[in-house]
C-alpha cells in the first residue's frame, strides 16, 4: 500500500471508507501539524502560481 503523508480534509477518511478502501490516520501533535500546514500551504501557494502562469501565457 502506497504511504502519504499528509494532511486531509475533514470528510477524506469518509470518502475513503466509502469507496472500500484501508487506510490509517493519526492526530498529529500541534507542532506537527504545524510543520505539516506550512508545507500544505506552500503546495497549494506554488498551484495557484502555476496555474496563473499557464493563464496569462
Amino acid at each position: 500500500m502506497p504511504v502519504f503523508n499528509k494532511l486531509v480534509r475533514d470528510r477524506i477518511p469518509d470518502v475513503i471508507v466509502n469507496i472500500g478502501k484501508n487506510f490509517t490516520t493519526r492526530i498529529l501533535e500541534d507542532n506537527e501539524y504545524i510543520k505539516e500546514f506550512k508545507k500544505k500551504s506552500c503546495e497549494e501557494l506554488e498551484e495557484y502560481m502555476n496555474l496563473r502562469i499557464r493563464i496569462m501565457s
